[in-house]
């Protein structure tokens, strides 16, 4: 199977079916870190030393997503940025939800 981080997202229709909860378990083990699934969506929260450094992760982060054209909610505050996501068109956690959380994962190890 193809690393998570070297997928891209692609455009998912109305109607196009959620994940299902294995599929889903077995993803988000794939993307480690310290994401989880709550209330629906795929979310995390990274802590940073200061405001500075957590503005500029939403900035990294912002770009992975205009690149993936896949957008999560992200909420900066001083210390710490609050990333979820899920998948609009189809009412859930879709496949996107994960390569781009991979990909944010990536950035934070960075």
């Amino acid at each position: 199977m193809t690393a998570l981080t070297d997928r891209t997202c692609k455009p998912l229709p109305r109607g196009t079916p959620a994940l299902d909860p294995a599929t889903t378990k077995t993803l988000l083990r794939e993307v480690g870190g310290a994401w989880a699934v709550r209330d629906g969506k795929l979310t995390t929260t990274v802590t940073f030393p200061d405001f500075a450094r957590a503005l500029a992760f939403t900035n990294v982060v912002g770009a992975l997503a205009e690149a993936e054209e896949h957008h999560p909610d992200i909420h900066l505050a001083w210390g710490k940025v609050r990333i979820e996501l899920w998948t609009h068109s189809v009412g859930g956690l879709s496949e996107n939800d994960f390569i781009l959380a991979a990909k944010i994962q990536k950035a934070t190890a960075a």
